[in-house]
């Protein structure tokens, strides 16, 4: 009788792999085992664990789990994963790349018409009692830049090509993609910049686009543009962004996410005019573990019958 295989959920809500697992027929081929994220894992939990689910993990931890195979991160982003000092070269590892594809976009739309449309001052104005008839900005005809043109992106893309919005945009491999004008290569990102009229991030976190965000690059944007990220904190040179801002370099900047969360009170960009923070609303869904868990079994169930993981990890390119 082939034995089953160990697999360790290390997240507080589990109910939805657990059904997941059930549902794909793979509950009679493992031993599932759920662990709060502030528990730590017991001596048997590392002795016998094949396949791991965790959002991270602390250092020493995987180089004592010597059965460990595969680990599949629960989130898009691996930096605190690849930034392990012990990270085993064997260890499969996949991430949750493409379960945002629902909520992102969306939050990513509702960014643009907010900065274009004159409802928050409507609103402000309503606490006063005052009628101020202001014209919105039309999205029709402007250039939307998408830096880092992956899954999200390319959905991006698809629903601001319904609202008349022309997209350009940059790729590790450029390839033609529908909606979107022009694919070019990262090194050709001061072309996206200087054309944009909302320049949107959506790069990845690896050492090569730390403070990306920076004067010089911000520099190159129209005078009337906005930045958005909804990617990752430290793609932003904080200081930069601020003086660019109070500078009118550009017109304003929505921010998603922060090099520390919860971002400090005492952080400018909470009281910088032209700046948005919003508190990492882009990518939670209420139903995010239904997405992650429909990821999480079908590659359990290839890992089971030893076929290639989808969403793998690319730990040169850091994504």
């Amino acid at each position: 009788m082939t034995s089953l295989a160990h697999v360790l959920l290390w997240t507080d809500s589990t109910a939805a792999y657990l059904d997941a697992i059930k549902a794909a027929g793979l509950a009679e081929r493992v031993i599932a085992e759920s662990l709060p994220r502030k528990a730590k894992p017991s001596a048997e939990h590392l002795a016998r664990t094949e396949a791991l689910m965790a959002y991270t993990v602390p250092p020493g931890l995987l180089p004592a789990m010597p059965k460990l195979r595969w680990a599949q991160v629960m989130t898009a982003g691996v930096e605190e994963w690849l930034a392990l000092p012990d990270l085993p070269a064997s260890l499969m590892l996949t991430c949750a790349r493409g379960t945002h594809e629902e909520s992102m976009p969306e939050n990513i739309i509702g960014a643009l018409l907010y900065v274009a449309k004159p409802y928050a001052t409507a609103v402000e104005n309503q606490k006063q009692g005052k009628w101020v008839r202001t014209v919105a900005q039309p999205l029709t005809g402007k250039t939307l830049g998408i830096l880092g043109l992956g899954v999200i992106g390319q959905r991006v893309a698809n629903i601001a090509a319904v609202l008349g919005l022309r997209v350009v945009g940059t790729k590790r491999r450029p390839e033609p993609m529908a909606n979107v004008a022009a694919v070019l290569p990262p090194e050709r990102t001061a072309e996206v910049l200087t054309q944009s009229d909302f320049v949107l991030l959506l790069l990845p976190a690896t050492p090569q686009t730390d403070s990306f965000s920076n004067a010089e690059r911000v520099g190159t944007m129209k005078p009337g543009a906005w930045l958005l990220n909804f990617s990752r904190g430290h793609l932003i040179k904080d200081d930069d962004l601020i003086a660019a801002v109070k500078a009118k370099k550009i017109a304003g900047a929505v921010l998603d996410v922060y090099r520390q969360e919860p971002l400090p009170t005492e952080h400018p960009f909470w009281t910088t005019s032209g700046i948005i923070v919003l508190p990492h609303v882009g990518g939670p869904h209420p139903q995010r573990d239904r997405f992650v868990a429909r990821l999480f079994v079908e590659n359990l169930g290839r890992f089971l019958d030893g076929r290639p993981l989808k969403e793998g990890v690319d730990r040169k390119a850091g994504y």
